[in-house]
């Protein structure tokens, strides 16, 4: 088996404008369609200390209206041109894309540009979002089995750094002082062209693309730019845990989360293979052990995001365990995983399915995602990632390289630097409802 890259040919132009806006188009032919998306550098981690909930409050107000679009209209006219929409927040970035008929791409990039440039940033927006997004906490996330399990619950355990240990959701205190003019500041400050990449993909000439974007989105004027907050965290020493009380489900669950080492890194590429290795679902070595081998957890998965974070991050084990057994226990066996790698290293028969398995799991991530709803979503975030954080979108064609280059001995080496206790939390979250442990 030999899983050498042969890189990919992606098609992949791009530009920036004279206010700083960076665009990218990448043609295809294939079937008549486009996806748009404009990736603000603004995410849960980089909103400013006091703001918490900003970048996902300002989610939602992308779709009150603009200038020249009401509130709604923007949903409207791309559902009627046979398209559909979403926005997401991320630690950092907040995303907004389109996918339509390929005649509906000028329209898409002018309602685009007209949110960007004149937002509806009022009073009764405000308030109305505000509470939306409260809502949308209470529902989807506190009264919710596990809600919030780990991704909020394990960064005040893991982190020090407010930017990257805060409810990412934001406290509500925050959210219901922020006055008008907070959140015009936030606005202005953020969504700026300057602060952006415009995406585009499908069937469309990347010429005519580029002029759209040039009469719609140039004259939107860039704003000062405030420093990016520091993420940086200080030196690990110690092995951290923290526990957290499970009102709804009625098993014991545990999050272990090792920090990874910094992007585009030698390590950084051995942390995506190593992280397959692990959690590479039923036959990863984690669920091999927990679930089939000693039957401890009922469920087991992770992950470590590699490619769309740009700041401190973890490998997450996450795994729910039955109630008879112990946390200590549990993670004594999980222990034992990492330490046979430690030990003994991967063989190449192991290494070498994992490299396959993950160079598919790109491909196809490449043609869909999103749930493979939005047609070459996946391209798009990728391309997105690789403009505003390595400041090359091309890399969509040669990340691989890095990636199944990486040997055993890296594997065996990265697991004993970074796979030890003084560089992870552990958090517990312990049922309290009938029929769970103590």
């Amino acid at each position: 088996m030999n899983p050498s890259p042969k890189h990919l040919h992606i098609p992949v132009e791009h530009t920036t404008l004279a206010n700083g806006l960076r665009v990218v188009a990448s043609p295809d032919r294939s079937a008549p369609f486009v996806t748009v998306g404009v990736y603000y550098q603004i995410g849960f981690r980089l909103e400013p200390h006091g703001r918490s909930g900003f970048a996902h409050l300002f989610e939602h107000m992308m779709f009150q209206g603009s200038e020249n679009a009401g509130k709604m209209e923007h949903i409207r006219l791309v559902n009627s041109s046979g398209g559909m929409l979403n926005g997401t927040t991320n630690y950092d970035i907040t995303n907004y894309f389109e996918s339509v008929p390929s005649n509906a791409l000028e329209r898409v990039l002018w309602l685009e540009a007209d949110r960007m440039r004149a937002l509806k940033v009022d009073d009764e927006n405000l308030r109305n979002q505000r509470d939306v997004v409260k809502e949308e906490v209470r529902v989807n996330v506190m009264n919710q089995p596990y809600g919030g399990f780990p991704w909020l619950d394990l960064p005040p355990v893991a982190f020090r750094n407010w930017p990257n240990a805060h409810n990412f959701y934001g406290d509500f205190a925050d959210l219901d002082a922020a006055t008008l003019t907070d959140v015009q500041k936030f606005f202005h400050t953020y969504y700026a062209p300057n602060n952006a990449v415009l995406l585009m993909l499908g069937d469309f000439e990347p010429s005519e693309g580029f002029a759209f974007a040039k009469r719609y989105f140039e004259n939107i004027p860039p704003q000062p730019l405030l420093p990016h907050a520091d993420v940086s965290e200080p030196p690990q020493t110690e092995e951290r845990k923290g526990e957290v009380e499970e009102k709804l489900g009625p098993l014991p669950a545990i999050a272990i989360g090792y920090t990874l080492p910094a992007r585009g890194t030698a390590d950084w590429f051995a942390a995506g293979i190593l992280d397959r290795v692990l959690h590479g679902g039923r036959a990863g070595r984690v669920y091999r052990k927990l679930v089939l081998e000693e039957q401890i957890a009922v469920d087991v998965d992770g992950s470590a995001d590699v490619f769309d974070t740009n700041g401190p991050t973890q490998m997450v084990t996450r795994i729910f365990h039955k109630p008879e057994f112990t946390s200590e226990g549990t993670v004594a066996i999980f222990d034992e995983v990492i330490e046979e790698i430690q030990q003994k290293g991967i063989a190449l028969d192991e290494l070498d399915p994992v490299k396959v398995k993950f160079r598919s799991d790109y491909y196809s991530m490449l043609e869909g995602g999103m749930g493979s709803y939005m047609p070459r979503f996946g391209l798009m975030h990728y391309l997105a990632c690789f403009t505003l954080f390595d400041g090359d979108p091309d890399r969509v064609n040669t990340i691989l390289d890095g990636f199944l280059g990486v040997t055993p001995e890296q594997v065996q080496a990265f697991a004993r630097k970074y796979l030890v206790p003084r560089n992870r939390a552990v958090l517990v979250r312990r049922p309290v409802v009938p029929g769970g442990a103590r």
